[in-house]
């Protein structure tokens, strides 16, 4: 077994996944909060404190920062997500004290200077104006806000322009000290390391950090509906999608799988029958975005104005296909195929398995081996697959449309077309 795990007594984790045959080390610190954890008057505000904390130390600035990441030919990144940011780096392992040492400083030392707050709300700004001028990223931000509106889930993870340009320097310290407790993160390595030497050295960095109180969190109430945006776009983005299942829920693998068989790849009924037979699309997939309790599954397309009309009744006949006729024994096989190699192959990457290693540990509270998984996708059934989908097909869709919509089928007729609850 190549995973350790230690929980020291300020109740910070530290997990490691020894790989004997590689050079490099890939760590981080992967804290359980996120947008979802914001008050709506700062939303935005877990993004912009990731981008604050390599903006300056007590004993760095943000040049001695990168220089002293790049100087070994290691890289220092960070992301936010809806409930866990993330602080990671990747370094040879004789620089693993290096990056632990980094990772700590910007994490409990930041300065969050007035004059580089300013700067930084700019960047976002400019951020946030990117993805709204990229319309196949931003119609996911508004597919999270028709399924999940007026709560945190559906609040985009850049944060509103108009909130961010507002928040200051102590609403950012508030958020750090409030959400960031040692009893709510995961430090996690993989690849060439020593777990006893990696617990002395994150233990001792870390050995400031304290545990908060029980953090409250918003019980989700997926809603759904219908919101279009007239653009002068060249292709009408779609996404199509439905209340789905968490990461801990029993029926997580039965989505897994039936997201891989939809839309996939190449040879999944999505990509076979609306790309390859009809020429609709050119780029369209499935996907099951699942947090801790709670899950969304959507499918997106990308479509000409004059085939925007065909789209969605192909998209609903498919779906019916499935609840109504299920599928066969190759096709299943085919799409658990396509999983456990996914798996496996990520496992030859220290970044991924370092990230998998900690996201388990915050979801589960444990980690399961890679037979174990294995074992949950190859228990998917045919009749689980069947039974999938027409449980979806049970809840109120979502429906979102980014530029020429005019030819886009009414959300009535796409309900009406899954049988599935209306208005």
């Amino acid at each position: 077994m190549t995973i350790e795990i230690t929980r020291l007594p300020n109740g910070l984790t530290i997990a490691s996944d020894r790989m004997e045959t590689v050079e490099s080390v890939s760590l981080g610190l992967w804290v359980g909060v996120g947008t979802r954890h914001e008050p709506q008057v700062a939303n935005g505000v877990a993004h912009l404190l990731e981008h604050m904390v390599f903006k300056g130390t007590k004993r760095r600035s943000a040049q001695d920062i990168a220089e002293e990441i790049e100087a070994v030919g290691g890289h220092l990144n960070a992301y936010t997500g809806r409930e866990t940011t993330a602080y990671h780096a990747k370094v040879l392992s004789g620089d693993l004290s290096l990056a632990v040492d980094l990772l700590s400083d910007i994490l409990q030392n930041s300065l969050f200077d007035e004059a580089e707050l300013v700067r930084e709300k700019q960047v976002v700004l400019q951020e946030i104006g990117q993805a709204n001028d990229t319309p196949d990223d931003i119609i996911f931000d508004l597919f999270q806000e028709i399924a999940y509106p007026d709560q945190p889930l559906g609040w985009p993870v850049l944060g509103r322009p108009e909130v961010v340009s507002q928040l200051d320097r102590g609403t950012l310290l508030d958020y750090l000290d409030s959400r960031y407790g040692a009893d709510r993160m995961v430090f996690a390595a993989a690849g060439k390391l020593d777990h006893d030497q990696l617990v002395r050295q994150v233990g001792d960095a870390f050995a400031g950090l304290s545990s908060k109180a029980q953090l409250p969190c918003d019980t989700p109430a997926y809603r759904g509906g219908d919101l279009r945006e007239d653009r002068d776009l060249e292709q009408v983005h779609v996404v199509l999608g439905f209340d789905g299942v968490g990461l801990r829920a029993p029926d997580y693998y039965d989505s897994a799988v039936f997201s891989t068989l939809l839309g996939g790849g190449m040879s999944s009924r999505l990509f076979q029958e609306i790309r390859e037979k009809r020429g609709l699309v050119y780029s369209i997939f499935s996907f099951a975005a699942a947090q801790s309790d709670s899950g969304l599954f959507g499918i997106y397309a990308g479509t000409g104005k004059e085939e925007a009309a065909e789209l969605l009744p192909v998209i609903c006949d498919e779906l019916n296909k499935v609840a109504d006729q299920g599928v066969g024994e190759s096709e299943l096989r085919r799409a658990q195929a396509q999983l456990k190699a996914s798996i496996l192959m990520a496992r030859e990457r220290t970044s991924a398995r370092a990230e998998h290693l900690a996201n388990q540990l915050l979801v589960h509270g444990h980690s399961l081996t890679v037979t174990e998984t294995v074992a949950k996708i190859e228990a998917v059934d045919l009749a689980a697959i069947q039974a999938f989908a027409g449980k979806l097909l049970t809840s109120r869709p979502t429906l979102t449309g980014l530029g020429p919509v005019a030819q886009l089928s009414s959300y009535d007729k796409v309900a009406e077309l899954l049988r599935a609850p209306a208005r």
